[in-house]
């Protein structure tokens, strides 16, 4: 059975240049690093979400290379390929993309245990091992545990899709004895705890001697995540995620990059503030 392409809109096509370009700096830089000074170093390439290889443009209706293909044809080139979806067919149609190659090991399942158990222990810091990452779930269903495993290991980097549209429908809603209670569970599995509670809303005084809760800005409790990135996961490097809109300026979800390294953060920065001006943000 043929499988379905996800249909994509600009801003996810934005987010693929922003990969793309990012991943040929990722490869530069550390083929320049192994070249001088460490020649044991090898580099990986991860996609805990990576889907069928393509995408179909909503605004075009032409087939769009998908994180995993951009990833296959940059050049330098990484050492290793390791591509994981929950779905079998999309699994399976990658295996079919990336041919008999024995650099792309191919996982079905759920990302969370296959990045811990087989992946990241790949990307040992002392073996001069280093990861580009890319975290861009379809929901809000990544664990913690995954994003301060990347941190806590110094090598890898991530680029990360914070669904703060989803978040706001279902997890934080205004009332948040409203919000639906699965979507609030996966939402502190994402954040490792239930202090998001804390970040997203201020609790304001009333007539009556106690308080009621209201909402934070998306822009703030972002920050509160950047902040978590930092302080509990360890990343040295964070800037300022990039939000992605629609057409109505509602935004869709935050991407976040985090690194160990101050060069990985300016040379993100430069491409986050290229799209930002592209799009008058």
């Amino acid at each position: 059975m043929a499988v379905e392409h996800d249909e994509i809109g600009i801003w996810s096509e934005v987010k693929l240049a922003i990969i793309k370009k990012y991943a040929t700096a990722y490869t530069t830089v550390l083929e320049s690093q192994r070249r001088d000074h460490f020649p044991r170093m090898r580099w990986f390439y991860i996609d805990g979400y990576a889907g069928s290889g393509h995408h179909v443009s909503k605004t075009r209706g032409d087939l769009v290379e998908g994180s995993p293909l951009i990833a296959l044809n940059t050049k330098p080139a990484f050492h290793e390929y390791h591509f994981i979806d929950s779905d079998a067919g999309r699994a399976a149609e990658l295996r079919k993309e990336s041919g008999d190659r024995q650099d792309v090991f191919t996982y079905s399942g759920d990302c969370n245990a296959v990045l811990l158990r087989d992946v990241f222990p790949r990307a040992d810091y002392s073996q001069y091992k280093r990861a580009l990452c890319l975290l861009d779930p379809y929901n809000i269903d990544l664990k913690w545990e995954v994003i301060e495993a990347a941190g806590k290991s110094k090598s890898v980097e991530i680029f990360m899709n914070f669904m703060i549209m989803d978040v706001n429908r279902n997890a934080m809603r205004k009332n948040p004895d409203k919000s639906v209670a699965s979507k609030v569970a996966q939402m502190t599995r994402l954040w490792g705890d239930d202090s998001w509670l804390d970040a997203g809303y201020d609790q304001i005084p009333t007539l009556w001697d106690d308080t009621r809760p209201v909402k934070v800005s998306n822009e703030r409790f972002a920050e509160a995540f950047r902040q978590r990135l930092i302080k509990h996961a360890g990343f040295q490097f964070v800037p300022k995620p990039m939000p992605m809109k629609t057409k109505t300026n509602s935004v869709i979800y935050y991407l976040y990059f985090a690194s160990q390294k101050e060069a990985g953060k300016d040379i993100v920065t430069d491409i986050f503030d290229t799209y930002r001006a592209k799009q008058g943000l």
